[in-house]
């Protein structure tokens, strides 16, 4: 009988990790405009980040760099004559380690704040900052995703998944926020999707804009922020 109980455990562990070795997150195909949306800056921050006890850890860098590919993957497509900037900064994470299988099996989880700007209005969409909530996909109910995949392969699947969150709230917020505007005209805007800023900055570059990232501080103190 205790034989068999560990056979099954064991069978079972197996199973997940063949099924969920690596994240298998993609794109959908297909692009459905959200209204007029199209982005402009894409900034994230990561300066005052908490990290859960007993997560592994990553960088500055490593978190920022993760989340602005995964929002510039996924909202990077939309291509609407509107121009909308995009600020989020990461509040907090935890990324499982391998815990013990059957028994404990971490959550990894990453939470961010989300703000909107109209370049039109330089004003925020959003009165405060909208606070998401990201959880990686779990390898199984036996295994914690720290046992399977590696920390770079944990954070990119949480960064995918709050890229697809941020996205849904926009697209929850489509009638409000990317209606027809027929009085405005298109502004053109080129992106490096390396550091999410413009390649040819106006003359006169909206610093508000580039702060987008911080949440209730003045439009100058949150350029500040942003690039610090």
């Amino acid at each position: 009988m205790r034989g068999g109980l560990r056979t099954a455990l064991a069978l079972a562990g197996l199973l997940a990790l063949a099924s969920c070795g690596a994240p298998t997150e993609e794109l959908p195909a297909e692009v459905t405009p959200i209204g007029d949306f199209r982005m402009g800056f894409n900034i994230a921050v990561a300066n005052d980040v908490t990290r859960a006890p007993g997560s592994r850890e990553a960088s500055e860098a490593e978190l920022t760099e993760a989340l602005r590919s995964a929002v510039e993957a996924r909202l990077g497509r939309y291509d609407g004559d509107g121009l909308y900037h995009v600020g989020l900064r990461i509040e907090a994470y935890s990324m499982g380690r391998a815990g013990v299988p059957g028994v404990f099996a971490p959550r990894s989880v990453l939470l961010i704040a989300l703000n909107i700007w109209d370049d039109a209005t330089q004003e925020k969409l959003n009165p405060k900052p909208i606070r998401i909530t990201a959880f990686e996909n779990e390898a199984g109910p036996f295994v914690g995703s720290g046992a399977v995949r590696s920390k770079h392969a944990q954070l990119q699947a949480l960064a995918f998944r709050a890229a697809e969150e941020v996205e849904t709230y926009l697209r929850a917020h489509e009638t409000q926020w990317f209606g027809p505007k027929p009085d405005r005209e298109r502004v053109p805007f080129s992106r490096d999707p390396a550091t999410g800023r413009a390649v040819d900055p106006p003359p006169e570059p909206d610093t508000t804009a580039e702060g987008a990232a911080a949440d209730e501080e003045a439009p100058e103190a949150a350029s500040a922020e942003a690039a610090n």
